[in-house]
């Protein structure tokens, strides 16, 4: 299953639809992107979690979710695709997360978090390679809802759909669903990507909350030493040179 999973990911983002190859070869101006694997072709739980989300989202003519985060070790600006379903999406998913709609400058503008768009309709159109990828696989609603992290960074889920919305009530619909199912992913996304020990998330958690090594200790009944040596662990795995960098990029991941 996973071989095939990664197959499909390589054919969705290296073949555009057929119809679509002269714009999108313009648009990219002959630029290879490359991308990392979905953590959910890795995860036959996450990858469950992501269809039964969709098939409830059936009753709204859903056809596709992916969900971006941001880049741990990357830049402000930097976005990774966590998860998509169906596979088929991926080519669109990965243009969005390249691109810098929805992205920082969005909420550096106090955008609202949750946003609704006819692709077919906006002006950005002959610019946007995502919507041009989206179009293409009949997507011509989309549905985008920011979960806000430290540091101006966001998970973002967004849902395509191949109508247009009637009206508002229907993009609360969505925005319910993914409110409530947003816990389970987020979870299952942040154990596919962390490669933290329960320890190490426990020490990070308690740093966040404000506690020392000494007070943490007493928390997980350990000496001191113990717990400033699951710190260390955690910023080499994180690749960080300090306690309060390794915080952030936990929360980037969602491992904390």
């Amino acid at each position: 299953m996973f071989v095939e999973l990664r197959g499909r990911w390589r054919r969705a983002v290296n073949a555009a639809p057929a119809e679509t190859n002269d714009i999108v070869s313009a648009l990219e101006g002959g630029k290879e992107h490359e991308m990392d694997e979905p953590v959910n072709f890795d995860s036959v739980s996450l990858d469950g979690i992501l269809s039964d989300w969709l098939a409830a989202l059936g009753e709204h003519s859903v056809e596709a979710v992916a969900v971006l985060g941001p880049d741990p070790f990357g830049g402000y600006e930097d976005r990774k695709v966590l998860c998509v379903h169906p596979p088929i999406a991926a080519d669109a998913a990965a243009a969005l997360a390249e691109s810098h709609d929805f992205g920082a400058p969005w909420r550096e503008s106090d955008a609202p978090l949750v946003a609704w768009q006819h692709i077919a309709k906006t002006n950005q159109l002959s610019s946007s390679r995502w919507r041009v990828l989206a179009l293409a696989h009949g997507y011509q609603t989309l549905v985008r809802v920011e979960f806000p992290l430290p540091a101006g960074r966001a998970f973002e889920c967004f849902m395509f759909s191949p109508r247009e919305l009637a009206d508002r009530s229907e993009a609360a619909a969505l925005v319910w669903s993914t409110m409530n199912i947003w816990p389970v992913v987020k979870r299952s996304i942040a154990q596919e990507r962390s490669a933290l020990s329960p320890r190490e998330r426990q020490c990070l958690m308690l740093a966040f909350n404000g506690l020392t090594a000494r007070e943490s200790a007493v928390q997980m009944s350990c000496t001191e030493r113990t717990v400033n040596y699951h710190l260390a662990n955690a910023m080499s795995k994180l690749k960080v040179e300090n306690k309060l960098a390794a915080i952030q990029r936990a929360c980037w991941i969602g491992a904390i």
